[in-house]
């Protein structure tokens, strides 16, 4: 056959080629991926074919791929040095459809009018998208057998395309698109670099632009750990992740159930949320078989682990016809849950091997994990696990975790301890710690405002129940000596009651106090005081939260109670004036008190009545 041949597009191709030009991609540039992809493929096969023994034409000719660019005639060029195509395979892959999967497809099309949904990425007719910005396109092609010829195709796009021969062909192929009037920006060296640096980064054959080589930076996800060097991950590091300073940690691994996977993820030193940087986006890239399917992922991770950088790779995915989105949610759901737990994982393994390391990472990152433990059900428990905190039995700055402290829980302990406060010394001077310390049961220090909602959400640990200091039910273990008496304690309290009116719910004789007079307790069983500070905070331009009802629990033994029934009997001015200043002080304890002022003029009042005192 020598002669010219002119071909009509199958019906399929026509229907394809008008979604394409006209509505497939949302970015044209697209077409450069879609087609440097292409050349890759074709590479991979010669290079399978050479590994198989078969006879290959030019075989000291190594795979690769060339770009030139030329903004004088207006034309890009994509060759490489790969498989190539014959007559046949020139006529079925460019110029009709032979997947029936496709013609169902734009039978869906056809039906459901949505131009917009799968096909590219499963059946390799990304070859298409370089008519949506070249008015012609010319494919030189010549097969890898010795005893094969080279063939010119030609197609303006739509009707048909011609097929002639073409004489002394290196082995490969090699498309030259010339451009249409509103896609000469094409025909830039500037542009096509960045489009191939930001997709095509990856591809195992060197590809030049003009001359010069692009991809420098290895895939090195894919290849076993024992042959990568640390050096090679730090400058891979720098490459994905834009950050000078080495990685805090790393994870590298694959998988090939459920799904085929390797992953490459950083944790970097710092947390860029805390360095005036905003909320971030996740840093981790999605790509299928080393071709950028989509940067900075959505979905690929929750957004509490927003703090990742590195790479996935996953040949499971069912890529759109535009390779742009994801076109089964329920397996980038399934990723999702494998990556994730997969992470969490390494952080407890990380945690128990390397526990300074983990030390600083908690200390960095603690609020993504806390953010976690609220947010995502489904890995509550697995985060509950990397939870650290100071406790009464560990020294000043020392954390542990939850389960180090069921460890050490003594045999009457039900219940996980934990008690909110501004720093240790705070804590340790809570009247809410004093029957903690009495009985010698350990409690955890919370220094973060938002622990409270942690800890709420995390509900259990172990089987155990995690309870707020100030909700826990104990009592000491023997009565004081030199209290009053039961019915004393009654009655006094009767007597706060009426003479603090509203501003108590109840007033009753505690069981937990030592050394404090008086503590407050808010009667809301689901609301404690930083919680509704926290609430109070969020809702600044919403409706009022209902006024807190607290109850005040006093101490029968300490010496203030004891003189404040008998002052009560003698000055009930006085008294009256002592009482309230009880159940400020007890609200400042608690953190309670907004307005000091009140407090501090009726403190003011009872100086000068005790120094002016005969």
């Amino acid at each position: 056959m020598s002669k010219s041949e002119t071909h009509h597009f199958q019906a399929e191709i026509q229907q394809l080629l008008n979604i394409v030009i006209h509505s497939l991609y949302t970015d044209k540039e697209i077409f450069v991926r879609e087609l440097v992809s292409n050349s890759a493929d074709a590479c991979e096969k010669l290079r399978f074919t050479q590994s198989s023994g078969q006879p290959v034409y030019q075989s000291e000719v190594a795979p690769g791929i060339t770009v030139t660019t030329d903004d004088k005639a207006d034309t890009i060029t994509i060759t490489d040095t790969g498989l190539g195509m014959t007559h046949g395979e020139l006529v079925e892959n460019l110029g009709t459809i032979a997947h029936s999967g496709t013609k169902a497809f734009l039978k869906q099309i056809a039906e459901e009018k949505k131009p917009d949904v799968g096909l590219i990425g499963q059946f390799g007719v990304g070859f298409y998208s370089a008519f949506m910005v070249a008015k012609k396109v010319t494919v030189l092609s010549r097969a890898f057998a010795p005893d094969e010829t080279g063939w010119q195709w030609t197609s303006e796009g739509m009707g048909g395309y011609e097929l002639a021969p073409a004489a002394d062909l290196p082995r490969g192929t090699k498309i030259t698109l010339e451009l249409k009037d509103d896609a000469k920006d094409f025909a830039k060296e500037s542009t096509i670099e960045r489009i191939i640096h930001r997709y095509s980064s990856f591809v195992p054959f060197p590809i030049e632009l003009n001359g010069k080589r692009l991809n420098t930076v290895q895939a090195i996800w894919a290849r076993s750990k024992n042959e990568i060097k640390e050096d090679e991950y730090n400058e891979f590091y720098t490459f994905v992740g834009h950050d000078h300073d080495q990685p805090l940690f790393r994870l590298h691994f694959s998988a090939d159930a459920p799904l085929a996977i390797q992953a490459l993820l950083f944790v970097p030193q710092r947390n860029f949320e805390t360095l005036g940087m905003g909320r971030i986006d996740s840093e981790v890239n999605l790509y299928c078989r080393k071709i950028l399917i989509q940067a900075k992922a959505k979905g690929l991770f929750p957004e509490w682990l927003r703090f990742l950088k590195g790479v996935v790779d996953s040949e499971d995915l069912p890529l759109n016809i535009s390779r742009e989105t994801m076109q089964d949610t329920t397996l980038m759901q399934k990723l999702n849950k494998v990556l994730t737990s997969r992470f969490l994982k390494f952080l407890e393994e990380q945690s128990e091997k390397e526990a300074d390391a983990y030390g600083k990472f908690y200390h960095e990152y603690q609020r993504f994990l806390k953010e976690g433990v609220v947010t995502d059900f489904t890995h509550k428990e697995a985060l509950g696990k990397l939870l650290r905190f100071e406790s009464s039995s560990l020294d000043k700055g020392k954390l542990t975790s939850l389960a180090d402290y069921v460890q050490r829980m003594s045999g009457g302990q039900k219940e996980i301890y934990c008690l909110l406060a501004a720093n240790r010394e705070s804590a340790e001077a809570s009247p809410y710690f004093e029957v903690f310390r009495e009985r010698k049961f350990e409690v955890l220090f919370l220094y973060d405002a938002w622990d409270e909602f942690v800890m709420e959400h995390l509900h259990t640990f172990d089987g155990k129940p995690l309870k707020l200091a100030e909700k826990a039910e104990l009592n000491l273990s023997a009565k004081k000596e030199n209290a009053l008496s039961e019915e004393a304690s009654k009655s006094l309290a009767h007597w706060l009651k009426e003479t603090l009116g509203d501003k108590v719910n109840e007033v009753r004789a505690s069981q937990r106090l030592v050394e404090s007079p008086a503590v407050v307790v808010d009667a809301d069983k689901f609301m404690t005081a930083n919680m509704r500070h926290i609430m109070k905070a969020m809702k600044q331009d919403g409706p009022e939260l209902p006024a807190a009802r607290h109850d005040l629990e006093i101490n029968p033994a300490h010496p203030i109670m004891a003189r404040l029934d008998a002052m009560r009997q003698k000055d009930a001015a006085l008294a009256g004036s002592v009482a309230e200043q009880i159940l400020d002080n007890a609200r400042v304890a608690a953190g309670l008190l907004e307005d000091p002022r009140a407090m501090l003029t009726r403190l003011n009042q009872l100086l000068e009545k005790v120094l002016t005192k005969d």
